[in-house]
């Protein structure tokens, strides 16, 4: 991507396709890149995972047989507004649609916000401290899913 991106025209949008996961899309908008497309918000409700700010979980899980929390906390989605993380793991775990909807309707929401804070951050200059930040709060995150 390095040498295919540093070729491409600078007053030309640069669209990278399939990249999905927000490290990704981080490191690829370090590198030049204006424009993404990518299936993970909806492929991985469709397996049961719910992504948020610090990572992804499988919502599937047995820890979250009655977990009366969001999916995210502080999430302002539909799904996250109205339903907890132990109904919709009963959802997905039936096989019942609306667990999958649910699941779809937070991811995108997710990474909705995610790009807004992406932009805003590009356009305060700001964006090398807004990486570095993320980077950090997910790394940290993770130790703690």
């Amino acid at each position: 991507m390095e040498a295919t991106v540093g070729s491409l025209p600078r007053e030309r949008p640069r669209y990278l396709m399939g990249v999905g996961m927000m490290p990704q899309i981080l490191a690829s908008v370090a590198m030049g890149v204006d424009m993404f497309d990518c299936v993970m918000p909806t492929r991985l409700a469709r397996n049961g995972a719910a992504f948020t700010r610090r990572g992804h979980y499988a919502v599937r899980s047995a820890v979250f047989r009655d977990d009366r929390r969001p999916i995210e906390e502080g999430c302002e989605c539909y799904a996250c507004r109205r339903y907890c993380r132990a109904y919709i793991r009963h959802l997905v775990n039936v096989g019942e649609i609306l667990g999958v909807r649910l699941l779809t309707i937070h991811n995108l929401h997710c990474y909705m916000r995610f790009m807004q804070d992406v932009r805003e951050s590009i356009r305060r200059g700001r964006f090398m401290r807004f990486k570095d930040d993320f980077e950090r709060d997910m790394a940290a995150a993770q130790a703690v899913y």
